[in-house]
């Protein structure tokens, strides 16, 4: 299973769009709602023109719980839903599967209509997660609020929102952001059973076997290429935990 990764460049996403409106409005206008929204492709499917046209935000349930979450719904998007929606059936489906049937658009025709737009571009990180996971990391950079799509998203923690949008995490603003409760709930969890110092030692284990294979011959250039990467993005981290109070 190919890695299904966000958009970041502002050209590529222009470009498609294009391509979803070539193949028919309808993939356009459900792509635009996933990008401008955040909401999550079986959640778009649901919708009919009376649920979305005209609103400011929508209410959806998401995750294995039903989790109720706000998505709003920024005026540029409204108008371009307005416009697709203008004199269209309220109780008909909005994005439907065939102009002949009343029946919403299935998952697999939204995945397969991404990826044959992906395809004619050379994109092969486009699935049914590319416009929330495009949504989230736009959004992230606008705001730096990693917060924000934890909740929004559902997500456990801050740690995974971040591998969600293919990004390295803001260990300073992770730290400053940590609650009185996750810190009580952080110092019992790495003390119990030795925990935090197990993890420090497998740590310490890795690096030294790292360090001993620093001088193998056998080792290519990809192999350094690995551990330098490695070594960047650990001394990033402890940078910022020695900085942050």
């Amino acid at each position: 299973m190919n890695w299904v990764a966000p958009i970041k460049d502002e050209e590529t996403l222009k470009k498609f769009k294009e391509k979803l409106r070539e193949m028919d409005d309808k993939y356009y206008i459900m792509f635009e709602i996933g990008v401008g929204t955040g909401l999550q492709l079986q959640e778009i499917l649901k919708f009919k023109n009376k649920d979305i046209r005209d609103k400011e935000s929508i209410e959806a349930c998401i995750g294995t719980k039903n989790i109720k979450r706000t998505f709003i719904i920024p005026p540029e998007l409204q108008e371009i839903i307005h416009n697709y929606t203008e004199g269209k059936d309220p109780d008909a489906y909005l994005i439907l599967g065939h102009a002949s049937s009343p029946a919403a658009l299935s998952r697999e025709q939204a995945y397969r209509a991404f990826k044959s737009a992906g395809k004619s571009m050379g994109l092969t990180s486009i699935g049914a997660q590319t416009m929330r996971k495009t949504f989230a990391w736009r959004y992230y950079k606008a705001t730096g609020d990693i917060y924000y799509l934890q909740n929004l998203l559902n997500h456990a923690s801050p740690s995974i929102t971040y591998r969600y949008i293919g990004e390295k995490p803001n260990v300073e603003v992770y730290l400053r952001k940590m609650t009185p409760e996750e810190n009580e709930r952080s110092r019992y969890l790495l003390y119990k059973n030795g925990n935090g110092k197990k993890r420090i030692e497998a740590l310490s284990k890795v690096l030294s076997e790292i360090m001993e294979e620093m001088d193998n011959p056998l080792n290519n250039d990809a192999y350094y290429g690995k551990v330098d990467c490695l070594l960047k993005e650990m001394e990033e981290l402890v940078a910022n935990f020695k900085h942050t109070k």
